[in-house]
């Protein structure tokens, strides 16, 4: 069975400021405006966390753009939002995150058939000598492509 999936909003910055250590996928708790919003597109992931509170996963910061023709049924853009997981997954990212320097973090939103999807990361932030390390690896694999590309060019 393939799964249709189609991908909303991405953290790319997330990938730049972090090691990520392990990826999991959470279901998420939305209203109809939510979800019609989330279909449209207007979701951003940039300032987006998730904390655990009394076994229970909550997403913070993530910005669902209020739906146009959603008048008095419309919530609030920045409310926290339910992750569905279950309890062993829970527990699981509980012993990850009370590591020092762990964190949650939202990766991806998605739609898996009609279902809106969220992929959580366990990350570790990177120092600046990290990112800049990252950087130079880039640049030496692309020049390096480059340089293939042009020798097999002639």
């Amino acid at each position: 069975m393939s799964d249709n999936i189609k991908i909303i909003s991405q953290n790319k910055k997330a990938r730049h400021d972090y090691f990520i250590i392990e990826e999991i996928e959470a279901g998420i708790e939305l209203y109809g405006t939510e979800v019609k919003s989330v279909r449209m597109g207007k979701v951003n992931l940039t300032d987006a966390y998730a904390s655990i509170d009394k076994q229970e996963v909550f997403i913070k910061g993530m910005n669902i753009s209020p739906y146009e023709q959603g008048n008095i049924f419309n919530r609030d853009p920045l409310r926290e939002k339910k992750l569905l997981l279950h309890k062993n997954e829970i527990r699981k990212l509980i012993g990850q995150i009370q590591q020092q320097g762990f964190s949650l973090i939202p990766l991806k939103i998605y739609l898996k058939g009609s279902l809106v999807k969220v992929t959580l990361a366990v990350v570790k932030g990177k120092k600046l000598y990290d990112k800049r390390e990252d950087i130079a690896k880039r640049d030496a694999k692309r020049d390096m492509d480059r340089a293939f590309k042009d020798r097999n060019n002639r």
